[in-house]
């Protein structure tokens, strides 16, 4: 006796082919009934008896799209419905959206294959995508995902994108991003004065390889917004858009052909080759071998590794295939802007950069940077979660109402819970660049609108002087919003707590927080901190011994000033030459009327480059770490010491540390790769000292530190020697990019 069963599936269901993947399975096990997109995920009514109606089920959860994932599903009889086939039907929800968002998802090979094959009809069309890849996320207007509800809207499938669309056999079956170049995206090319060289599909990508050859810097329309292009061979033209993008030492990307070409450059483990090949198809960082084919010192000087990637679209293959040279691929802004996505803005704002210009038709609703990801032996570290990454976030909650969480200020992101999931944004950067900040505030907008939901209430950083604070407060009135301050270092805590899913552990959890500022409890400038987590509650255990916060933000762009806060009496004139006469005066005399102080492990790192001569003032967020952790790597593994080995603290005496750091290099002549590498492994050590000390056997880490990979490597080691449990930032960085999920964390489950 034939019934009718609703089947529900929730989770990645939607713009990954799910609709034509049980279309096909529907007509394989001869059932008649409707699929569509609904406010839950897919739903799927059938005509069947219970025991095909099971039969049905366990084959979509056995093999379901390979890019979909499955979070729950359930079946149930309900009342009989006769259908006299099967069909897909489109949404029609008017309820509020409980889903989580399609990433973007990189080319897939039958894509790649159709684009170099002269006798296909997408030979040579920079937008060919399928149901199980393409752009997602970064085009979406509404939900459910259909066409209408994309950018793709304003494109009408000509009858031959028609014919597969309806066909149930073809790859593009319901493929909601379908297009040619009959009826697609069209390119167009033009130099920085606005004249147009060629609107000519093929032509255009023909003539970008022209220009890369000879040396221009040409802004490149991707699917997620511009990059910025160069040959990555020709140092002339390199240190040219390092000199026009007013970005002297930075780390470039570079875009490869194939995973055979990056490896011909550099040292790849098969977790970097997985990832580089994912469908997120990430930029990761990768070592250097001694011979290459870039210019490599130029692209991240003074560095051992460099960010490499592979095509994630269509249009970024074509250009690479046809160059047979690797290209500097960076992000297409004014350097410490955001993104760049619309055609006005890239040539009011690149043309003094960019000498040419592929614009493209495709609207970007969503603009991201490319996601960065490094390997700690086999532990991905993400430093930026971009494209690819963004905007879902696997979190176990029980929050009732919609929340939003405004996050840090530096490397700014946003979570919101308008329903049962949790979004935490794409990276945008820091909030007091005026393009980052709109971007930021478009967003916000942009997720309310999505979801038609205002939040409840608002998350915010207790510094009142954070953008993302100020913003927050003008929400809370604007919306009628409760408001809660959640201090920086105790999110980032519960960021790893969250991600870990350790909060209902009854075992006290020591919580070790490092990074480079964040306003304390006792208005100190924290980041060298230590709490414990125990039954819903976080107290502070202890942190780095404090030290001078000279000259305010100045002294995060020059570690000089770090060196000089932490260096005793005795020591200073070691290093009186790093200032004038002018300078040496007029900070001594800060030093002794300074009130504010700092535990701050980022500024420690910054004191220690350069009390190695490693560099004295910053071009970039880190560099001085990188310096240090470089310098490091220069030597073997085992070759170091614990610095504070044999001293009984705690508090970390940073000051001595530093002072016996300047006396064996300056005095003794200790060599600085010798000292770098002690100096990264005394850090661990100190977390497992106090873990120790303290009676604890879970660590959680978070905070900007944790990015760098030798400390993890040395912990990584360390903990699984002494039988302890080392918990990190597994989906989100380590960095500020966490604060936001973090505050979400805090507000839902502790009880301070």
């Amino acid at each position: 006796m034939k019934q009718t069963f609703k089947i529900q599936i929730k989770g990645l269901v939607q713009g990954v082919g799910f609709r034509p993947f049980i279309f096909n399975l529907a007509t394989q096990h001869s059932l008649n009934g409707v699929v569509t997109n609904n406010e839950q995920g897919v739903l799927i009514y059938i005509n069947s008896s219970e025991k095909k109606a099971l039969l049905f089920l366990n084959d979509i959860l056995k093999n379901k799209p390979e890019v979909a994932v499955i979070t729950e599903h359930d079946i149930q009889e309900v009342d009989f419905n006769t259908f006299s086939n099967f069909s897909i039907i489109a949404s029609k929800t008017k309820a509020q959206i409980n889903t989580p968002l399609t990433p973007d998802f990189a080319i897939c090979k039958i894509c790649k294959t159709e684009l170099s094959d002269s006798k296909n009809r997408r030979f040579n069309y920079g937008f060919t995508t399928c149901t199980h890849c393409g752009p997602r996320y970064a085009i979406t207007k509404q939900y459910p995902f259909e066409r209408m509800h994309t950018s793709l809207s304003k494109f009408t499938m000509c009858k031959a994108c028609n014919t597969e669309y309806t066909n149930p056999k073809n790859k593009r079956f319901h493929s909601q991003t379908n297009s040619c170049p009959t009826c697609g995206v069209q390119l167009q090319l033009v130099d920085n004065s606005g004249k147009i060289i060629t609107e000519n599909q093929e032509s255009a990508v023909l003539k970008i390889t022209t220009l890369l050859s000879q040396g221009h810097i040409v802004a490149i329309k991707n699917t997620n917004g511009y990059l910025l292009c160069c040959n990555a061979t020709n140092k002339d033209t390199i240190n040219e858009l390092r000199k026009r993008k007013k970005r002297p030492r930075k780390p470039f990307a570079v875009l490869y052909s194939s995973i055979k070409a990056i490896k011909r450059d550099f040292f790849i483990n098969s977790f970097e080759e997985e990832t580089l090949l994912s469908k997120v198809a990430p930029i990761v960082i990768v070592k250097n071998k001694k011979k290459v084919s870039i210019a490599v010192d130029i692209i991240a000087p003074n560095l051992d590794q460099t960010g490499v990637m592979l095509p994630a679209s269509a249009l970024l293959e074509l250009i690479v295939k046809k160059t047979h040279f690797p290209i500097v691929a960076t992000s297409g802004n004014i350097h410490g802007s955001s993104i760049i996505a619309t055609k006005k803005e890239a040539e009011e704002q690149l043309k003094t950069i960019a000498d040419y210009f592929l614009h493209h038709n495709l609207a970007i609703q969503f603009p991201q940077d490319d996601s960065v990801i490094k390997y700690a032996d086999s532990k991905p570290i993400i430093l930026r979660r971009s494209r690819g990454l963004a905007p879902n976030i696997s979190a176990k909650t029980r929050h009732k109402e919609p929340i939003l969480a405004m996050g840090a200020h530096l490397k700014s992101t946003i979570t919101f819970t308008p329903n049962a999931q949790t979004y935490t944004s794409q990276y945008f950067g820091n909030l007091d660049n005026y393009t980052v900040l709109e971007r930021y505030k478009n967003t916000i907008e942009q997720y309310v609108d999505l979801f038609k939901s205002s939040p409840k209430k608002i998350l915010v950083d207790t510094h009142p002087q954070y953008q993302s604070s100020i913003l927050g407060h003008e929400l809370a009135l604007k919306w009628n919003s409760q408001l809660q301050k959640i201090q920086h270092h105790k999110a980032h805590f519960c960021s790893v707590l969250g991600e870990n899913d350790l909060f209902k552990s009854n075992k006290k959890i020591l919580g070790v927080i490092w990074d480079g500022t964040g306003l304390g409890d006792d208005n100190h400038i924290w980041g060298g901190e230590f709490f414990s987590y125990q039954h819903y509650k976080i107290e502070r255990l202890t942190h780095f011994e404090y030290f001078d916060w000279l000259a305010n933000d100045k002294m995060a762009k020059e570690p000089r000033l770090a060196l000089l806060s932490l260096l005793d009496e005795e020591h200073q004139n070691l290093i009186k030459d790093k200032f004038t006469p002018t300078e040496w005066k007029t900070y001594l005399t800060l030093k002794k009327t300074n009130k504010v102080q700092t535990s701050s492990v980022g500024r420690l790192f910054d004191a220690v480059a350069s009390a190695l001569n490693l560099i004295d003032n910053n071009t970039f967020e880190a560099e001085a770490a990188m310096q240090i952790e470089y310098c490091a790597n220069t030597i073997n593994n085992n070759d170091c010491i614990d610095l504070l080995a044999h001293i009984d603290y705690d508090k970390i005496p940073s000051k001595r540390l530093v002072n016996i750091i300047l006396k064996a290099y300056l005095v003794d002549g200790v060599s600085k790769a010798y000292i770098a590498r002690s100096f990264i492994y005394t850090l661990a050590k100190s977390i497992i000292y106090l873990a120790k000390k303290n009676n604890v056997n879970t660590v959680a880490c978070s905070g900007g530190v944790f990015q760098n990979t030798t400390l993890i490597n040395f912990l990584g080691k360390l903990t699984q020697k002494e039988k302890i449990n080392l918990k990190l930032n597994c989906n989100l960085s380590a960095n500020d990019e966490n604060i936001s999920y973090g505050q979400l964390m805090y507000h839902l489950y502790i009880k301070n």
